[in-house]
């Protein structure tokens, strides 16, 4: 089972995620990442579903032409996990 990530392991988490910051209101993590063309933005998109179908943990997210907002949450435990912090380093790495 999946636990949330409370105290000092989200803080060590968290600490390491550049560029993603907490949804206020709710346990999750958002970042918009820009891109040079919807192009490009929507491949992004594509590698991560790949990812997120592999690890069965699917982020919700807008597309804008060249902007993706991605917010991770672990909706079966209300909170975040250490499956939102795989994805979003997955998604740093290829951004």
């Amino acid at each position: 089972m999946t636990e949330r990530l409370l105290d000092q392991a989200r803080a060590t988490a968290l600490a390491d995620l550049k560029g993603w910051t907490e949804v206020e209101g709710r346990d999750a993590i958002r970042k918009e990442i820009t891109f040079e063309d919807f192009n490009q933005a929507f491949g992004f998109m594509a590698r991560v579903a790949m990812m997120a179908e592999r690890m069965n943990h699917h982020p919700e997210w807008s597309n804008v032409y060249n902007k993706v907002t991605v917010t991770l949450s672990t909706h079966d435990i209300g909170g975040l996990s250490s499956k939102d912090v795989t994805l979003a380093r997955f998604i740093d790495s290829i951004a």
